[in-house]
């Protein structure tokens, strides 16, 4: 395998055992698990999340994936035309007793004494922007698309674009409003998170370029999405949010940011990120119908979040969205 020949050459890894771990190829040696990232984004991207992996191993994530460099002191390679970096893993994840809501406030309790803000993989205090920005992207991108490839599922794609823009525009006008309320506390502070928060910490491994920098709600939101995408009823989101809030209660200006991310249809926007990429329309066309099947679902949850999740928004003065 030519990758293989790549560790051999550049890392003196030599015969390792092949494996795979969470649906990635790795390689066992000398006790450790490798695996080939192929880089796709800006050095200092990869730099950032390096810079808080290790930072996570040392206070205590052994299943932390960490970037080393080859044998010329350099962390990235270039092998056969492509650019890589290698990671390693000291210790694959335990069993742990933990439930999710402890484990993930745990994690961001360690990560808001990461001493450093980092720049190019920080969202913190951005959301609003990078929201606009998001929407604005993709609706020029979606009619392009759709332009240039006239099937079933740009159509589809189309149809749902007035429905994506309203409820985009929905969630930036609360963010924005949700900003100034100042009823914020020490739990508010930025710390270390993940681009899209399901179990990451549960399973054998945490991977280094799932790591962003941003509010502790964007974990807890993607969490919370991800169980009410799935179906899951509401008391399992009241047993994760009890399990979180035992270690890190929430003030309100993070329940309001919370509930605008769960507004904002960030897991639309990946779906149709993901047909972009894919030339399968079909299957792209498919995954997107029964996505679009759920949010009716998914938005009753959300009518009901705050009297599920047990917060008395009234007495509170967190408003809504009364259109849910």
């Amino acid at each position: 395998m030519a990758l293989k020949t790549m560790l051999a050459t550049y890392y003196a890894i030599h015969d390792g055992k092949e494996l795979v771990v969470n649906g990635r190829d790795g390689y066992k040696y000398d006790g450790y698990l490798y695996f080939i990232i192929l880089m796709e984004n800006k050095e200092i991207i990869y730099m950032e999340q390096a810079a808080l992996a290790y930072y996570l191993v040392e206070k205590g994530y052994p299943q932390m994936a960490i970037p080393i460099r080859n044998i010329n002191n350099e962390w990235f390679t270039i092998y056969e035309g492509n650019n890589y970096m290698v990671i390693q893993v000291q210790q694959v994840k335990q069993v742990n007793e933990d439930t999710n809501g402890k484990l993930l406030a745990d994690f961001h309790q360690i990560g808001t004494l990461y001493n450093f803000e980092p720049q190019a993989i920080s969202s913190y205090g951005q959301w609003k922007q990078l929201w606009i920005d998001k929407l604005t992207a993709f609706e020029n991108k979606i009619v392009e698309e759709a332009r240039e490839n006239p099937s079933d599922y740009y159509r589809l794609v189309m149809d749902t674009l007035p429905y994506l823009i309203g409820i985009s525009e929905n969630a930036i006008q609360y963010i924005q409003e949700s900003e100034r309320d100042t009823r914020y506390d020490g739990t508010d502070q930025g710390t270390i998170a993940f681009k899209r928060y399901t179990t990451n910490l549960e399973k054998p491994v945490i991977w280094t370029h799932d790591l962003v920098y941003d509010h502790p709600a964007r974990d807890i939101a993607e969490y919370i999405r991800f169980m009410m995408l799935t179906r899951e009823n509401h008391d399992a989101v009241v047993s994760f949010m009890n399990s979180y809030q035992s270690v890190r209660p929430l003030s309100v200006f993070s329940w309001r940011l919370l509930y605008a991310r769960l507004v904002f249809p960030i897991h639309l926007f990946d779906q149709i990120d993901n047909g972009f990429a894919n030339p399968d329309l079909e299957v792209s066309y498919i995954r997107l119908q029964e996505l679009l099947e759920k949010q009716t679902h998914y938005e009753g949850k959300l009518r009901n979040f705050f009297e599920h999740a047990g917060v008395d928004r009234e007495s509170h003065r967190i408003p809504v969205l009364h259109w849910l």
